[in-house]
């Protein structure tokens, strides 16, 4: 005899799970009206699915910071559309995902990650991985997302939370190729030089000024994406010339870490 399925039950079912009213009607006529094993079947089916799409690119995704005390994590969930980036069960994940790394840490959080994504590849019929999650540790912490597309999170030696957020939202604007001027190479400035020369070479000018001309643009041109010597993007409506260094040494801090994730 089958078991007569109640609407009550499928609607239990799929506000458990969100999945679609068939496909919890039919794990509940699989499963003989047992909650539990229609849940283990669906999670089973959600599995097989999941396994299925693995090899589909996920170029889309979104990221997400959460601070806590002395902790940050960054968390980017990928999928392979903005569309399903926007989906409200994809941003729910992805909040439940990062807010079980903050708590349990990053390896607990990979180990069980699984089983919530595949449910939602089952809906949303897409392939959707999980990225590298970063952890920090510090006393003073800030983070900035931008269109849940980039974020960035930093640890501070001096100064407070406001200014590491400040300095999270330059980075993520900005996106500095180095720290200081010390990390770029003698072989970088050589190569980036001889770039250069052959812009100078033409011009109808003494030796002397090429030269010059030459020293400025390469000097501009690492300026222009070393974090400490960047203008402080905040600033920038005020037209002001205060660089990043110059910003940090006035509030007596230095950067000690930085980590950033761009879907």
């Amino acid at each position: 005899m089958t078991t007569k399925i109640t609407t009550e039950q499928v609607k239990e079912l799929r506000d458990a799970t969100g999945i679609s009213v068939m496909q919890c009607r039919r794990a509940l006529e699989e499963a003989g009206g047992n909650m539990e094993k229609a849940l283990a079947i669906l999670k089973k089916t959600s599995s097989d699915i999941a396994l299925k799409k693995v090899n589909r690119e996920v170029k889309d995704g979104a990221v997400m910071v959460k601070i806590e005390g002395k902790k940050a994590v960054l968390v980017p969930l990928h999928c392979e559309t903005d569309f399903v980036s926007r989906n409200e069960d994809f941003r729910d994940v992805l909040t439940k995902l990062t807010e079980k790394a903050i708590k349990d840490g990053i390896e607990k959080t990979k180990k069980e990650a699984k089983e919530m994504i595949d449910m939602i590849i089952q809906k949303t019929g897409e392939n959707i991985q999980l990225g590298d999650i970063f952890e920090m540790k510090g006393d003073i912490l800030g983070g900035y997302v931008h269109n849940n597309k980039s974020a960035v999170i930093v640890s501070l030696e001096g100064g407070n939370a406001e200014l590491a957020k400040d300095i999270a939202m330059h980075i993520t604007a900005m996106k500095p190729e180095f720290m200081k001027a010390e990390e770029i190479t003698g072989e970088l400035r050589k190569s980036t030089t001889e770039l250069f020369q052959k812009d100078v070479e033409g011009l109808n000018k003494p030796e002397e000024i090429k030269k010059k001309i030459l020293e400025g643009k390469v000097q501009t041109y690492f300026k222009e994406r070393t974090l400490l010597d960047q203008a402080f993007i905040k600033n920038a409506s005020e037209n002001s010339s205060e660089t990043v260094g110059k910003l940090l040494e006035k509030n007596k801090a230095k950067i000690k870490e930085v980590k950033r994730y761009s879907i």
